[in-house]
């Protein structure tokens, strides 16, 4: 009993000295992500339009049948590349079975999923090039 409560006591400190960890890790975390809105529709065109000297309205019209033909090709043929930007394919997520899977030390049971398909965007090398 009492090797019962030294264990509980033990684990109760690592998990407090854990939390007090993290804790005084966030502030730093949370000065580093700052809140960022991404650029609008409407933004990109007059950018584009002002570069380019064409009206806005027009690289409206061009921006939506973009999107149109993109999601028309990436449902047919499962991959498109954006000349400059990047590359959206599909990927079959394949179906897990229902079960108890040890995660982080713990054990969980997890429900059965079908099998997917998930759309992920790869930027191209020039656009990783950016950021080394």
């Amino acid at each position: 009993s009492s090797y019962t409560s030294a264990r509980a006591f033990v684990e109760i400190h690592t998990r407090l000295a854990a939390h007090y960890l993290l804790a005084a890790m966030a502030p730093k975390a949370m000065k580093a992500m700052k809140a960022v809105t991404s650029i609008s529709k409407t933004g990109l065109a007059e950018a584009v339009a002002t570069a380019t000297e064409l009206k806005k309205s027009d690289i409206m019209k061009v921006l939506t049948s973009l999107a149109e033909v993109v999601q028309k090709e990436v449902k047919k043929t499962g991959k498109v590349t954006l000349p400059g930007m990047c590359m959206v394919k599909t990927r079959l997520k394949p179906a897990t079975k229902a079960g108890k899977r040890e995660m982080f030390g713990k054990v969980c049971v997890v429900k059965a999923k079908p099998a997917r398909t998930v759309v992920k965007a790869f930027p191209v090398a020039a656009i990783k090039q950016l950021f080394k």
